[in-house]
């Protein structure tokens, strides 16, 4: 159920989420002259531990900086948009300040149920001194960050572009990829003031500030009629925002477009009538818990059209499960072989089969006997198509069509490879063409999520993420203790984990079902074949992890890139996942976690001697005990804690 207290002092969500359909709020216009500001304003978090400051002082550039109690997250910043070649963020003076607020929970899912979006927020009008150009910076602060976007009113076509900084505390720890395989990366962990400048950082970036003061992540939020953004290093502790035309083309994108398109998608991209950015995201936490439970993306994005989803997340048609997937652990790519998984998928009580291309080669009788026979089984079936064939409303209704009629419920879109306007706003079309015939999407070779699951609660996950189909990793677990911390503040991530032959590489088999509970997909892929789920001794706790949770909670025992773990409920049974990195160690855990009395637990552990398998015990625990947990290299660690009076779950 959603709930909203809104402040007086408020004005209407249509203007601050631009396509929102929303009651609108009252607006409170508190007018300053620029003298009188001193030339500083700031906007304080509800709980009054952020600060976010703009600084007019300077006749040559507007900046801003961020504290976190008391302490710097963002230093002295450039903050301003370019438009038609001219950096408004450029001798700028304050003419008048709109103050708002929002205090309010809605339905969210993933990481939990129920997000939470408080801020106080200040709507900056600015004017450019040599051109007269009127802009605004719309700043929200939160307890868990801050956000802001710039919106420039005005007739005609325009082409923007970003002067957005992000300077970092001198001391941070920074872990980022470059551009080069698009958003399938590793992250590199840099001190900030080793990195070099002109080196390429794809968001969300995360930093761990100096002296314990906490942790950063920057990104962007509600990404719509606009081109992404990427940041480049400046070799002075900070990285600029650099909009998608200008970003580096991804290896991906030159194997499969011309030329031509890479020459089109070079161009800065124009803008009819008024601009509005995305929203740029500095999420702040005091430790890992926070940042992964930040909701800022959610929150600056548009809510669900009510005409599409009217019972938002909890639609009908929307259906959050785990998936089987053959490609990467063998199975015949026959059509009976495709059978065969949505068989071993009933068997397994998961949800979804996701076919790829060969479908292509069947009749729609082939399909719909398909789709009938998984149906049967309670498997709903999903079909990959190529981005470029989806590029006309023609093309996406006939393909649409074609689904509704044979019964398939969603689709995996692929190779997008690049983040310019054009191809942002494919994703935008498929999204709202694939809501009318009420399907599920998932895209695979895509760029960042920002928020779109909210929006478009058929976006059931995307890759943009470097997963299990890279079958040489040299350090996945080293990878796999990172990636909760950085790629997986954006949102939903298609790994495909949980694979037991070589692919897993110096990961263990507990490893592996351990990051089918910290990886955050509400439709979780699985890459092994579904017959070695069946086989493994650990397949009974396999069959009960949930897709999405109702609560999170990062213990303190996390380190990025070293150990990740994670407790996470459903309902009122819990399970506790632990990825560990390239070092053996043992881990005490409270069970804090738990609710009270003795809990029904069974643990998954490592095989010491072997990673290639698995230890299985049954226990009971309560929430005062501690789990000691050994761990190999590459290790991990599965419990699942049920109350005696819990119904098994699916």
């Amino acid at each position: 159920m959603r709930t909203s207290t809104l402040s007086e002092k408020a004005f209407s969500r249509r203007e601050f989420l631009s396509v929102a359909v929303a009651a609108p709020i009252a607006l409170s216009v508190v007018p300053f002259e620029a003298r009188s500001l001193k030339n500083e304003l700031s906007v304080i978090s509800p709980d009054r531990h952020i600060r976010f400051l703009l600084d007019t002082s300077s006749k040559t550039q507007v900046q801003y900086s961020v504290t976190f109690k008391n302490k710097p997250v963002i230093g002295a910043s450039h903050i301003g948009i370019v438009v038609d070649g001219v950096d408004l963020g450029g001798d700028a003076a304050v003419q008048r300040v709109e103050q708002y607020q929002g205090n309010e929970r809605y339905t969210s899912r993933g990481v939990h149920s129920e997000a939470v979006n408080n801020f106080r927020g200040s709507r900056i009008n600015l004017r450019h001194g040599a051109t007269k150009t009127d802009f605004t910076i719309d700043v929200r602060v939160f307890n868990d960050g801050i956000a802001f976007r710039y919106i420039v009113v005005g007739n005609g076509t325009r082409v923007p572009d970003e002067a957005t900084g992000f300077t970092l505390p001198p001391g941070s720890t920074v872990w980022f990829h470059d551009f080069y395989g698009h958003y399938e990366g590793t992250h590199s962990r840099k001190e900030i003031g080793d990195v070099k400048d002109g080196e390429w950082a794809a968001p969300p970036l995360t930093a761990k500030l100096p002296n314990s003061a906490g942790y950063v992540g920057i990104t962007e939020g509600a990404l719509m009629n606009y081109a992404g953004m990427g940041l480049r290093a400046d070799g002075k502790n900070g990285f600029q925002g650099v909009l998608g035309h200008a970003l580096p083309v991804s290896h991906p994108y030159e194997l499969r477009y011309s030329k031509a398109d890479i020459e089109r998608l070079s161009k800065p991209a124009a803008i009819t009538g008024k601009i509005i950015t995305p929203w740029r995201v500095v999420m702040i936490g005091a430790d890992l818990n926070a940042l992964v439970n930040c909701d800022i993306l959610t929150n600056v994005s548009p809510p669900p059209d009510k005409s599409y989803f009217p019972a938002g997340l909890a639609t009908s048609w929307l259906k959050p499960g785990r998936a089987v997937w053959r490609y990467l652990d063998g199975g015949e790519n026959t059509f009976e072989g495709i059978k065969e998984f949505s068989r071993l998928a009933g068997e397994l009580g998961f949800d979804h089969n996701v076919v790829e291309g060969i479908w292509r080669r069947w009749t729609e009788d082939q399909m719909r006997e398909l789709v009938e026979y998984s149906k049967q089984r309670n498997v709903g079936i999903w079909f990959w198509e190529h981005s470029r064939n989806l590029k006309t409303p023609d093309a996406r209704k006939q393909f649409f069509d074609r689904l509704n009629r044979v019964g398939v419920i969603g689709a995996k879109i692929d190779f997008f490879d690049h983040e310019a306007k054009e191809v942002i706003d494919q994703y935008q079309a498929l999204l709202r063409d694939a809501a009318e015939h009420k399907i599920m999407l998932e895209f695979h070779g895509s760029n960042k999520p920002t928020g779109e699951s909210r929006t478009w609660p058929n976006e059931m996950t995307r890759e943009s993420i470097r997963g299990m189909e890279y079958r040489s990793m040299t350090e996945r677990a080293v990878h796999n203790t990172t990636l909760p911390f950085t790629r997986f503040l954006a949102g939903h991530a298609d790994y495909t984990p949980v694979h037991f032959g070589e692919r897993r590489r110096e990961t263990s088999w507990a490893h592996q079902i351990a990051s089918a509970v910290v990886f955050t997909s509400p439709v979780m892929i699985y890459g092994a074949h579904p017959k070695s789920i069946l086989d493994n001794p650990a397949v009974d706790l396999i069959k009960t992890i949930p897709s999405v949770w109702d609560e999170t909670i990062v213990l303190p025992a996390s380190e990025i890139g070293e150990l990740a773990a994670f407790s996470r409920r459903k309902g009122d049974v819990w399970f506790l996942g632990i990825l560990n990195g390239k070092a053996a160690k043992t881990v005490n855990i409270p069970c804090s976690f738990l609710d009270r009395g003795k809990h029904e637990t069974m643990v998954v552990r490592d095989k010491m001697d072997d990673p290639a398998g698995v230890t299985i015990e049954h226990t009971s625990i309560g929430k005062g005990d501690f789990l000691s947990v050994e761990m190999r290299i590459g290790g991990g660690f599965v419990a699942r804690f049920q109350p005696p009076t819990t119904t098994k779950i699916r």
